[in-house]
């Protein structure tokens, strides 16, 4: 059983499209992302201190160890360290992927069918994901690893006190540039992440449930859930080694570094090649498992919730308004 809409539509000019505009979506996305915070930010910390264990000296033994570990030394709401950052990121992040995507996709539309074809798509995500690299998701992470990699248990033992006392010192000791740290990796990781998931999204949407762009259907939350989850499976895969690198760069302060000494990464390519040489080739995907445990559950969250705000804005708004011939601002479910 289906009602009406689905935010992962391609744009339209269309008399029988249903036209969700961008606003709409953005708001969708900053909801589902709110959620997805709340709900697995445990993993995201067990992720950044795996990915950020020395090989010379491991000191977790795998994701159960480091989750009991953290939360044998430092209490439970460790688990949720960096929640402030990663909650806010998160939501300013899902609002403007699904608002600038819904924008990229009425421009990349086919003009006079208003159809959008399969590179169209692929490059309105790669967009989408760029922009909210630069614009959302580089400083919001160099706070949320900085405050996450701490282990002291005392608070006055911790170098940053708390999400804004971080920025503020990175900012005071690096430069503004500080906050921008891994962005080359990060640009790369979201563009191809976002480029493969409203593609995958929209193909699972169309295989399992004939759910087709303009039929005005929204799907049930449980149906969102699955598509959303299957989607999710395709951008960690592809992306792992940027994931790794961008991490690594973000972790690395220059703060108490002697004159003229190097930091141990200078740049996504470095990064790459030493890692690669120093720990093997399946250092770059290190985390990967709980990625995996992370991002296709929150995609799955963040479409459940998205699908049911736009398919309740199609639900109280008049046919008559939906049913437009073209609204460039628009996409069409």
């Amino acid at each position: 059983m289906r009602t009406n809409s689905n935010p992962n539509s391609a744009p339209a000019t269309s008399r029988n499209g249903v036209a969700i505009p961008s606003y709409v979506m953005a708001v969708s996305g900053s909801l589902g992302g709110l959620v997805e915070a709340c709900c697995l930010q445990p993993i995201d910390v067990i992720k950044t201190r795996l990915q950020l264990d020395p090989p010379a000296h491991r000191e977790y033994r795998g994701i159960w160890h480091c989750g009991s570990t953290i939360v044998e030394r430092e209490g439970v709401r460790a688990l949720w360290k960096g929640l402030t950052p990663f909650a806010t990121h998160l939501t300013l992040k899902y609002t403007l992927r699904m608002g600038s995507n819904a924008l990229f996709q009425s421009a990349l539309a086919d003009a006079q069918t208003g159809k959008l074809s399969a590179s169209g798509r692929l490059a309105a995500g790669f967009g989408a994901g760029v922009l909210e690299a630069v614009a959302i998701v580089t400083p919001f992470e160099v706070v949320k690893i900085r405050l996450q990699q701490q282990r002291q248990i005392g608070n006055e033992l911790l170098k940053y006190k708390g999400p804004v006392h971080c920025a503020s010192t990175i900012v005071r000791e690096e430069g503004v540039r500080g906050l921008w740290a891994g962005v080359a990796p990060t640009i790369a990781r979201n563009g191809t992440n976002q480029a493969v998931m409203f593609s995958a999204k929209n193909y699972c949407d169309k295989l399992l449930w004939k759910k087709h762009e303009g039929d005005g259907v929204t799907l049930l939350p449980w149906q969102s859930m699955v598509s959303g989850f299957l989607a999710g499976f395709a951008g960690p895969l592809a992306t792992g080694p940027f994931d790794v690198v961008k991490t690594r760069l973000m972790a690395q302060t220059r703060a108490g570094l002697p004159p003229g000494g190097e930091v141990q990464y200078k740049g996504m390519a470095h990064a790459i090649t030493r890692i690669y040489a120093e720990e093997g080739v399946f250092a770059l995907w290190k985390g990967l498992l709980p990625r995996l445990m992370r991002i296709p559950p929150g995609q799955a969250i963040m479409w459940a919730v998205a699908d049911q705000v736009t398919g309740l804005y199609v639900r109280r708004t008049p046919s008559s308004a939906l049913n437009l011939k073209s609204q460039s601002s628009s996409v069409y479910l």
